[in-house]
């Protein structure tokens, strides 16, 4: 069916991720930076071009557009989704792509930082894809797989289905999304509009990963209160708010609970801005397990250490406060088993093995699946994430395009 398809993946991911739409997760505007609508205004643009006539970027810069189905089954309406937006870990202006044709397996120096190496012993993955064309960015910025390589896989498969309507389908709705990164990305989408039964987020890893299972999360915001007054005369009155969120982050577990010492599914609790002056400060954590009544547990353990703290500090005052974020997608999927079923047989039509395997993160998906809409997450090829060392294969990405396309097929044929 691919013989002599001329993907477009490619042209589409160079062009994407030379659009900054780094989001900001300290702003409160939605979406968080205005241009993050830049890529959005283009995307409409070229689904229109490409046939989609109902295309739009509505308010808040989510972009919707339809495939119509071609078969007279009823087949349930499926999403694709991907994010527009990137990280704001690493800078993500200015993105220059580099191509490294035919990666020959040694290490790849990025052109405008020789500093930045990024060392095939370091990156396991990069290993198995000697022979194919690699991805990266300059070495001053990060590059934007995560999740252009989605956005582009998504767009090219459409052209696909379009081009060729011997491939039978139900209606298929396309959703970009702002803002994944800061985790507000499905924060003000309109579900009924949306429209769809099932989804599938394309914001994976490796070639044939199929992940069903994230995180559980949650937010904390510590917020201390401290006794203020001028240093000169201060013994006895200073109570430095400052000096006490150092020692709560201080006496967090060094050994477990944190990113560093932890892999598989352990949870961790990650204190991810601290900030603040002698009368008042703040810590902001994450919480994240993959037993979500373990959240609890973590929770109880911060609210013990700051309380401890707090002792050796009677004239100060602090508040816990914890935010839900978003669950564990397998609680929602292991209700609808299809969904996985079938995504795993669309990766073995595009001759892949399918992987199945768990987001020590979150997706979109994770969040949509509670929102009525079961939604696990396919491979496109994004490694390396959030950092200038972030890579991505061609040939993994036309993968993920095969694997779109087979997608709509197994739906229409089993509906």
């Amino acid at each position: 069916m691919f013989t002599d398809y001329q993907y477009t993946v490619t042209e589409r991911f160079l062009r994407y991720v030379q659009i900054d739409t780094q989001s900001d997760p300290l702003s409160t505007s939605f979406p968080s930076t205005a241009k993050q609508k830049d890529l959005g205004r283009l995307l409409v643009q070229e689904l229109q071009q490409t046939g989609l006539a109902d295309a739009e970027l509505d308010p808040h810069g989510y972009v919707y557009a339809t495939i119509p189905a071609n078969t007279d089954k009823a087949v349930p309406v499926i999403c694709l989704c991907a994010h527009m937006d990137t990280s704001s870990d690493c800078c993500g202006t200015g993105v220059k792509p580099v191509v490294h044709y035919k990666y020959d397996g040694g290490d790849i120096v990025l052109p405008d930082d020789p500093a930045q190496v990024i060392r095939a012993a370091e990156h396991p993955y990069l290993q198995q894809k000697k022979g194919d064309d690699i991805i990266t960015a300059s070495g001053a910025t990060l590059l934007g797989a995560d999740n252009k390589a989605g956005v582009a896989a998504i767009m090219d498969a459409t052209r696909f289905l379009l081009e060729h309507p011997e491939v039978k389908h139900g209606a298929i709705r396309i959703l970009f999304t702002p803002d994944e990164e800061t985790g507000r990305g499905v924060e003000k989408l309109d579900m009924a509009k949306l429209g769809a039964q099932y989804g599938y987020t394309l914001d994976g890893g490796e070639l044939g990963s199929l992940e069903d299972e994230t995180f559980s999360a949650d937010a904390a915001k510590i917020t201390i209160d401290g006794v203020g007054i001028h240093p000169g005369t201060a013994k006895g009155k200073l109570v430095s708010a400052i000096k006490i969120a150092a020692e709560i982050v201080a006496a967090l577990p060094a050994d477990r609970l944190s990113p560093e010492t932890t892999e598989g599914r352990q949870g961790f609790i990650h204190p991810v801005r601290v900030q603040g002056t002698v009368e008042r400060a703040e810590i902001d954590l994450i919480l994240r397990d993959f037993v979500t009544q373990e959240l609890e547990a973590h929770a109880a353990l911060l609210r013990q250490v700051m309380d401890t703290v707090l002792q050796r500090h009677p004239q100060g005052r602090a508040t816990l406060a914890i935010t839900p974020q978003y669950r564990n997608m397998k609680e929602v999927l292991d209700q609808h088993p299809q969904v996985c079923a079938y995504a795993e047989e669309a990766i073995r039509r595009a001759g892949v093995t399918p992987l199945k395997m768990i987001i020590r993160g979150g997706t979109d998906g994770s969040r949509l699946s509670f929102m009525g809409l079961p939604c696990p997450n396919i491979f496109t090829g994004e490694m390396a994430l959030h950092s200038k060392q972030e890579y991505v294969s061609i040939q993994d990405m036309q993968k993920a395009v095969q694997t779109i396309v087979h997608l709509a097929q197994v739906w229409e044929e089993r509906s």
